[in-house]
């Protein structure tokens, strides 16, 4: 069974993080509402069918400026908070 994600990042300008998790925590259906859409249509399609845990680690800690934080940095905390719960 899939696992739909709907997450709202803290930190950075996009809004809501949304994407879904098959069976083998793949990810599917990759979508950042607000922050860079040239940026961050291109992580989703970059990222389609790619695994979770390999996501998250990769892209954990990615920082934005003086953010301490990034849009890939709230998707890894979101992928973990999936894969966790």
């Amino acid at each position: 069974m899939s696992k739909h994600v709907d997450f709202t990042p803290n930190g950075v300008c996009s809004r809501y993080i949304i994407f879904d998790l098959d069976d083998d925590n793949k990810i599917h259906g990759l979508n950042f509402i607000g922050g860079c859409p040239g940026n961050l249509k291109a992580i989703s399609r970059l990222l389609e069918g790619a695994d979770a845990a390999k996501t998250a680690k990769i892209l954990r800690g990615n920082l934005c400026g003086n953010r301490g934080t990034s849009c890939a940095d709230q998707l890894a905390i979101a992928i973990e908070g999936a894969l966790s719960s």
